[in-house]
C-alpha cells in the first residue's frame, strides 16, 4: 500500500502544472513569432546559461555524468528535446486549453509504461480512474460531439500532444529508475544541467531539421525575449526541479495525476491572457478527469 501523500509533497507537485499551464499559454501567444523547435532550443539554451554558474562542475572531464552519458542522453531526448518541442508544435493548431486537456491522459500512460516496462502492478481502482481520464480526453477530442469521434476528425495538434504525453510518461519513470552517483543525486542543479547538455544537442538537431525543411522563422523583439525568459526560468528550471523532487517523494504514478491540474490552470489563465472562454464540454471533461484522480489516488 502506498504511503500517505504529505501536504508538502502535494504542494511541490502542484507547482509544475501551474508553470506548465503558463508555458502553454505563452507558447500559443508567440507561435507567430518563432517556429516551435527553435522556441524549444532557445528556451533551453537560456536555461542552460542561467544554471551553468550553479552546476558547471558537471562539464568537467572527471564528472560523474560521462560514465552514465547514455542515461542522460535518453533523459535529455525525452524530457528536453521532444516533449516541449511537440507541445509547441501542437499549439500551432490546438488551443492551450485543448492541448493541456489532451495531456491529461498522462495517468493512463504512466500506468501503462510502468506496467509494461517495469512490471509495476496496476490496481482496479487505478484502472477505473484511468478509464475516467480516457473518457474525459475523448470528450475533448470530440469537442463534446460523439459524431466527431466516429468521423475521426482530430486536429494535428491533438495528436502531437498525445505523443508528447506518452514520451513524458517514459521520462518520468526513467527519472525514478535512473541510477546516478551521490554527487549528482545530491545536487539537483547538476542533475538537471546534465540532462540539458544532451537535451540541447537533440533540440539543436531538431531545429536544424526544421530550418532545412523551410519551416524555421524568428521575429526578434521584446515580446519574444520576455516570453523566452519566462519559459526558461519558470516552466523549465523551476518546474523540472519540483517535478523531479515530487517524483522522488511519491511515485511516477501519483505524480502523473497531478499533471491533470494543468487544464484547470490553463483555463483560468486563458481568460485574461487569450480572451478565451471555456466551453461546456471542457467542464465535463475536467469533471471526468478530476474524478479519475480522486478514484485512482484514494489509497495514496
Amino acid at each position: 500500500m502506498s504511503q500517505p501523500l504529505k501536504p508538502s509533497t502535494a504542494a511541490i507537485l502542484t507547482l509544475p502544472p501551474l508553470l506548465w499551464a503558463g508555458n502553454a499559454i505563452v507558447g500559443r501567444m508567440v507561435h507567430d513569432l518563432i517556429s516551435p523547435f527553435a522556441l524549444n532550443f532557445l528556451r533551453w539554451a537560456i536555461a542552460f546559461m542561467l544554471l551553468l554558474p550553479l552546476a558547471g562542475w558537471v562539464l568537467r572531464r572527471d564528472s560523474a555524468v560521462w560514465p552514465q552519458w547514455r542515461q542522460f542522453a535518453l533523459l535529455g531526448l525525452l524530457g528536453i528535446g521532444c516533449y516541449n518541442a511537440l507541445l509547441y508544435l501542437a499549439l500551432k493548431t490546438s488551443t492551450p486549453l485543448n492541448a493541456t486537456l489532451v495531456g491529461s491522459s498522462m495517468p493512463v500512460w504512466m500506468l501503462a509504461v510502468g506496467r509494461i516496462c517495469w512490471g509495476i502492478a496496476v490496481s482496479r481502482r487505478q484502472l477505473l480512474g484511468a478509464a475516467l481520464s480516457v473518457l474525459g480526453v475523448a470528450v475533448v477530442l470530440s469537442r463534446g460531439d460523439p459524431q466527431v469521434l466516429r468521423q475521426l476528425q482530430l486536429v494535428p495538434g491533438d495528436l502531437f500532444m498525445v505523443l508528447a504525453t506518452i514520451l513524458w510518461a517514459f521520462y518520468t519513470w526513467l527519472l525514478s529508475r535512473t541510477s546516478v552517483s551521490g554527487q549528482l543525486r545530491a545536487d539537483w542543479s547538476g542533475f538537471l544541467l546534465a540532462q540539458m547538455v544532451f537535451g540541447l544537442m537533440w533540440s539543436g538537431l531538431f531545429t536544424g531539421l526544421e530550418a532545412a525543411s523551410g519551416r524555421f522563422h524568428l521575429q526578434a523583439g521584446w515580446p519574444l525575449l520576455g516570453a523566452l525568459l519566462f519559459i526558461a526560468v519558470g516552466p523549465a528550471i523551476l518546474a523540472y526541479r519540483f517535478w523531479g523532487l515530487g517524483v522522488q517523494r511519491s511515485s511516477p504514478a501519483v505524480a502523473g495525476f497531478f499533471g491533470n491540474l494543468m487544464p484547470l490552470f490553463t483555463a483560468l489563465l486563458s481568460i485574461p491572457l487569450l480572451g478565451q472562454t471555456p466551453q461546456l464540454y471542457h467542464g465535463l471533461a475536467f469533471a471526468l478527469i478530476v474524478g479519475g484522480i480522486m478514484v485512482s489516488s484514494r489509497r495514496a
